[in-house]
This record gives C-alpha cells, structure tokens and sequence, in this order.
C-alpha cells in the first residue's frame, strides 16, 4: 500500500483525491498540507480522509510521515521548490500543470528527480480521455497521409473575479496567464499530437481582465517541416464547447469533438465529391476505440502508481512537462519579443531563466484586488472537449 501525501488543498486537489480514492486498493492518502490548515481540515471531512493528518509546512510532513508519492497542487511558482524538497527526500512526486514557469526550474526539477532516482511526473490529464486517444489512434493509423494543417482552439470563460485571487494575474506568482495555466492542456496535447514545432510565431493581448497584469489572449502559429498549427489560448470565449482540435492530412481531416471528412478530386484537381470510403474507414477506427478504464487525473495518477509498482517510467515524463513549458517560453518570448522564435530554446536564451518574464513581460493592467480564498467549485474544461 503506497503512503500519499497532498500539497496544497485548493479547487484542484479534490481532483487528485478522487483520483487516489479511485484505487484505494493500490495507496492511502495519510498527509494533508496547505499553507491554511483549516482548507487541509476541510479537505478531510469532505472526503472522509479520517487517517490523514494535517499540516501547515511541506518539510515537516515530508519529516514526519513515510511517504511514496507526493501530489503537488500549489500556485505554479511553487512547484520548483516543493518538488525538488520531495525528490531530496527520497519521495516520487506528480506536480499539477503547469510544470513551473521557466525551464530553468524544469531542469532544475530534472536534475533532483535524476539525483535521486524518484518518479517524477507532471499533470496532463487529458492524454487520458476517449475522445483525444482515438485523436491519436487516427493520427499513428497512417489514414490521413501527411499533416498539412491544425487548428487548436483552448478557449475558456473567467470573469473578472477569477483574477482577484491573491496569487492569480501577476507574472510573479502565476508565472503568466492563459497561455500557461489554461492552454497549457491543449498545448501538451498539440506536441503529443504533432511532435515539437521548429519555430513560433505569436500575438499576446489581454482583452477583457483589467484587473490581471497577464495575457488573457493569445494566438500562435507553430511551423513543422512543412504543416502549420494554430493556437488560440484564451479565458473570454463564451460558451467552452467551443475547444476543438482540427487536424487537416493529405487524405482526410479528423476533429475533436469526433468528425472525420475527406475529398475525392477530379482529374483537374477540382473536389468532386466526399471520399465515403475514407471516412467510413476512419468512423469504424473511431467505433472500434477500446474505453480507458480510468480518465483525466484518475487515468493519469493510475498510470503513476502502476508506474511504481512495475519500475517504469510514467506515460507522461518530466520531460513532458517540460516540453509543454518551452513552447509556453516560445509563444511568450515571441509575443514580448515581436519575432519569430525557433526551437529548441537554448540555455543561453534569456527567456530559459526564471525571472526574465518578470522582468521583460508588459503590464497589460496592474492586479486591483488580491483576495484569500474564492468561494464555489472550479471548472476544469467542457465535458467534450
């Protein structure tokens, strides 16, 4: 039975613990900790953790119980630190999205998770969903030929009182604004999708949050060898059914929500038709997806902890989680920068080092209100996308 331990106890924690409470079988949650111990409190009456005990410091239940697996569930900038602290104590750890808000922290993380030889895993819950594998199922069946072009569209809703907040809407603190800590879901899923761009290009705006220093709306183009992607991020669409993924091939275009389409041409080039043969064959590739027994943060920390138990490495690396993060740089130092920014980022780039946003990215507005704690349930994305 593995020992768990929860760092921090906010909205998206109850994700963790469900996820964990979903294999009672294989660990128990005994460590709660949260900077405000009454919000660790509450998280163990709500979900009936009678064994775990409570604390205000992540050393200390590091100290003080026997710990395998840590989950950390603090603001981004937080994550460098609290990770590297688990991994020197000899504890794996999963840390929530984003993986930290510069790749100087990632590899920071990488280094103490190769010290110490402990798993090290970074959230990205929606590599397991039905709808994305079969995505991906079509994409490895070699039925759309090669990629031509994709449209990724990450748009969420958050009024004003989202960024009130206290470590919400400063470059500091959150580390940056829909880009990093909302787009950051599709972005994993683009590279998983597509593989690592060679260059991007980006526009960084903040529409509709005056209150919020950060972006609230970006676009990017992504250029492959010979296919282009763009991606919107964003927290002022209305109405998040609108998240899609639309992946156009030489043979055929697949979309999620689940589409598929195909032409058929005529000698002179010239479409003549839907290529039903195609599309059928994609539609039973589609019907014949086998369910996940486990999705999202359940799926992910399943992964993990059979991960542990058979001595591999998880589905989704550290490195992973760092990916994500250096075209997060890219898009950032592309939009502050106005200019094309290639990859991979070298360690020499001023936009690999933590601060450097800080210190170069624009106010959009000054963060007006700084308030402890939002009442109510978050929301983590449109059940179909």
């Amino acid at each position: 039975m593995l020992r768990v331990g929860i760092i921090g106890t906010g909205g998206i924690s109850a994700a963790h613990i469900n996820g964990y409470l979903e294999f009672g079988d294989r660990c128990e949650i005994v460590g709660l900790c949260d900077i405000v111990p009454a919000k660790a409190e509450a998280r163990k009456e709500e979900f009936g953790l009678t064994g775990a005990r409570v604390y205000d410091d992540a050393g200390a239940m590091l100290a003080a119980e026997d710990l395998d697996l840590v989950s950390i569930a603090t603001p981004p900038n937080t994550h460098a630190p609290l990770a590297i602290q688990a991994l020197q104590a000899g504890v794996n750890a999963l840390v929530e999205k984003p993986m930290a808000p510069s790749l100087e922290e990632c590899d920071a993380m990488l280094a103490a998770a190769e010290a110490s030889g402990k798993l090290l895993s970074v959230v990205a819950q929606n590599r397991f969903r039905d709808d994305m594998a079969t995505l991906k199922e079509a994409l490895e069946s070699g039925l759309l030929g090669t990629l031509s072009h994709a449209q990724i569209n990450s748009v969420w809703s958050r009024s004003l009182p989202y960024y009130d907040l206290w470590w919400r809407g400063t470059w500091a603190s959150e580390g940056g604004g829909c880009t990093l800590n909302h787009a950051i879901h599709h972005l994993d899923l683009t590279l998983w999708l597509l593989g690592r761009p060679n260059a991007v290009t980006a526009v960084l705006s903040n529409a509709q949050h005056d209150n919020a220093e950060v972006e609230d709306l970006s676009v990017a183009i992504l250029a492959y060898d010979r296919a282009l992607a763009e991606v919107t991020s964003s927290v002022v669409h209305h109405g998040e059914d609108q998240q899609s993924i639309i992946i156009q091939g030489q043979h055929a275009r697949v979309a999620q929500p689940w589409h598929a389409a195909a032409d058929a041409h005529r000698p002179n080039g010239f479409p003549s038709g839907p290529n039903t043969d195609l599309v059928e064959k994609l539609d039973a590739l589609a019907e014949a997806h086998e369910p996940l027994p486990h999705t999202r943060h359940a799926g992910q920390i399943g992964d993990v902890l059979a991960a542990l138990a058979e001595g591999r490495e998880p589905a989704i690396t550290a490195a992973d989680g760092r990916n994500s993060i250096e075209l997060v740089t890219a898009i950032y130092e592309s939009g502050i920068e106005r200019r094309t920014v290639d990859l991979p980022i070298p360690p020499e780039d001023p936009y690999y080092c933590s601060g450097t946003l800080v210190e170069r990215a624009p106010h959009f507005y000054e963060k007006s209100a700084s308030v402890s704690d939002l009442d109510g349930e978050i929301t983590v994305g449109a059940t179909q996308s």
